[in-house]
């Protein structure tokens, strides 16, 4: 299979299908992006309102999400509903940093 290098892939979710232990939480809330910050790294992690974080790499082929390493885009991001495949795996949050 030949794939156009120049053809625009639609970014997938971490998950494939929203499930109910994720969205929405059990008492009916809906997991939300919250902040973003970056890891030792560099590579940008997302602050969720379950209490979960998840990395978010801009590396193409393998992970295609340039919107990341844009200020504005990610501003437009907070807020907005984000599957959690932490909550789907029934994973309790672990402390971060910040807390």
């Amino acid at each position: 299979m030949v794939q156009d290098l120049l053809e625009k892939i639609e970014e997938r979710a971490s998950l494939t299908a929203k499930t109910a232990d994720c969205d929405p939480k059990a008492d009916g809330r809906i997991v939300r992006l919250l902040d973003f910050r970056q890891d030792d790294e560099g590579h940008w992690v997302a602050v969720l309102s379950c209490g979960h974080t998840q990395h978010l790499r801009h590396q193409p082929p393998w992970q295609s999400r340039a919107w990341v390493l844009d200020p504005a885009q990610r501003e437009a991001r907070r807020g907005q509903p984000f599957s959690c495949g932490w909550c789907a795996r029934g994973a309790d949050p672990e402390p971060t940093k910040e807390q």
